[in-house]
């Protein structure tokens, strides 16, 4: 019987959406307060912006070299166990299908039930309910041939992108203020952290560019697509969030963007476009939310899929299955989802999935450094479609930078790093299982 293959429905514009649909969600919109607090002034704070920009394209770069080598479904998951061997590999995969994954899932689908009910004046035990059923559409949508799902990401970027370009616009022509030299200097708005801590709350908003990496197998030509989607998609990702910052700075002044924290911009596009304009922009948030959810829904089952196509995955016959028509997984689709609706229940996904960037740059690390692997390997680069450039630097800048964040993580918050391990190393006795069985 001849197995069943993913489509390759993503073409570069669909893969482009998809990583800067990913890492465009509430971030930008909402981290302007609280970077610039930290930094205590306007040119240190563009700065952290343009910083966290420059680490987040060096660890892509470095990944689009390592994805460009092993074009699989399955990512970092794939990646490392083909770096590092099948335990690390399956315990990397393990954290994204029962832990972090399902978390994202839950965290932006719970933020998307509350913006929604403060936006529409609903009661708010509602935005639980709301939340799900964002998630449950999305899931539908990934359900059917993925050219859907790729033109709904396609659709949900350009949406998202007409905010930003008109914050951007409004900034440059319209505002008032010096955007570089201000310094916050409002009574109960003193600053903390300086450009590291800076950098560190931006990169919350630069998250999610490494998700085009699981759906290599249903990329077109993914050797040469994954890195030209990663790399532009982050460059482009970049100047947003520089011109979004620039042209807030220009249009409120330090201590007003402190004081409003985390409704900088949505009073600044109320200031600029009127009481409408700040409804459209809560409207552009909803959907920019739904657009990250989706990546998310895209990217995640397909490292289940992956792993069970492997037997690396309990009941793996069901989960590396495809849907006869759709060609999608929706087995694996439809259990993330599920556990993501248990974590919206019982739990509170956005701190689990905070707890999980611990687990989570340490993996990057490995596939980080994989490349210098790769390149030892193969010197001559005659299986490397992708070579970066200012190798090794670019490397060095992105572990450094990584190692920084596990640095910044262990000092802030040891017990959620303790807790995250822990749920990461529960997945070895379940390896040991598989093993067993296989025997």
């Amino acid at each position: 019987m001849e197995k069943q293959q993913l489509h390759r429905g993503f073409g570069l514009w669909a893969s482009l959406s998809l990583v800067i649909g990913t890492i465009i969600g509430s971030g930008i919109f909402f981290k302007q307060g609280s970077v610039l607090q930290v930094a205590g002034n306007t040119t240190t704070a563009m700065w952290a912006w343009f910083a966290g920009g420059i680490l987040t394209l060096a660890s892509g770069m470095s990944v689009a070299e390592v994805g460009s080598q092993m074009a699989k479904t399955g990512g970092i998951y794939h990646y490392i166990e083909q770096l590092y061997g099948r335990t690390l590999g399956y315990l990397a995969g393990w954290m994204q299908v029962v832990f972090y994954g399902p978390a994202m899932m839950g965290a932006i689908s719970a933020y998307f039930g509350v913006l929604f009910v403060a936006m529409f004046d609903l009661p708010s035990h509602y935005s639980i309910w709301i939340g799900m059923a964002a998630l449950a559409c999305v899931g539908l949508i990934n359900s059917i041939p993925n050219r859907f799902s790729a033109g709904f990401q396609m659709v949900t970027t350009v949406i998202k992108l007409l905010p930003i370009i008109a914050l951007i616009v409004f900034g440059l022509f319209f505002g008032h203020h010096d955007a570089l030299g201000q310094t916050v200097t409002a009574i109960g708005h003193t600053s903390g952290g300086g450009f590291g801590v800076a950098v560190l709350a931006t990169l919350f908003a630069y998250d999610g560019w490494v998700t085009l990496a699981n759906i290599s197998g249903e990329i077109k030509n993914p050797q040469k697509t994954l890195p030209r989607a990663i790399v532009f998609g982050i460059l482009l990702v970049i100047v947003a969030y520089v011109g979004v910052s620039f042209g807030v700075y220009r249009s409120l002044t330090a201590n007003q963007i402190a004081s409003l924290g985390e409704n900088t911009t949505l009073a600044m596009a109320t200031n600029a476009f009127g009481y409408w304009g700040g409804r459209l922009l809560s409207v552009a948030i909803l959907i920019s939310l739904l657009g990250t959810l989706n990546g998310k829904v895209v990217s995640f089952p397909r490292v289940l899929y992956a792993m069970a196509d492997n037997g690396d995955f309990l009941f793996a016959n069901i989960f590396r299955s495809l849907h006869h028509r759709s060609k999608t997984p929706n087995a694996a689709i439809w259990l993330m989802i599920g556990i993501a609706f248990l974590m919206i229940f019982f739990t509170n996904p956005d701190q689990l999935s905070n707890y999980a960037v611990f687990v989570t740059f340490l993996f990057y690390i490995l596939v980080l450094a994989g490349t210098f692997i790769l390149r030892k390997r193969d010197p001559q680069g005659l299986n490397r479609s992708f070579s970066m450039p200012l190798y090794p630097l670019v490397p060095i800048v992105a572990i450094v930078g990584s190692l920084y964040i596990e640095v910044s993580e262990i000092m802030h918050d040891f017990q959620g790093v303790l807790i995250s391990v822990l749920i990461v190393l529960l997945g070895y006795p379940v390896l040991l299982n598989l093993r067993h069985k296989q025997k």
